[in-house]
């Protein structure tokens, strides 16, 4: 999976930003089928997590419905410089990891 992440690098103390991330994932339901009739095994994305200086501030799950490729927009509020990291897991057991570091001036 491809991660895309938009993050400021630097923020007031007690801003809010937003953060806004993108992976690439064909978000297969399992009921598909691919040109020759053959069904498409489900591969999807199950949950995504984001912690900011070692504390979960964001968490989603998600299911089949969910459009490939999927794009979350959230806000946290920065008090303290630290990393966040945002994580994909896939319900064949591959994850995605991207650290982005937050200086809270």
């Amino acid at each position: 999976m491809r991660a895309r992440v938009n993050l400021p690098r630097t923020a007031p103390a007690g801003e809010v930003v937003t953060v806004k991330t993108l992976v690439a994932h064909p978000m297969e339901t399992g009921y598909g089928r691919d040109v020759h009739g053959t069904v498409i095994p489900r591969n999807i994305i199950t949950d995504f997590t984001c912690t900011y200086a070692g504390r979960e501030v964001f968490r989603a799950a998600f299911h089949p419905a969910v459009a490939a490729n999927p794009f979350l927009e959230f806000h946290l509020r920065a008090t303290v410089s630290g990393p966040v990291t945002f994580r994909w897991r896939t319900d064949r057991g591959e994850e995605t990891t991207v650290e982005r570091a937050l200086e809270v001036t």
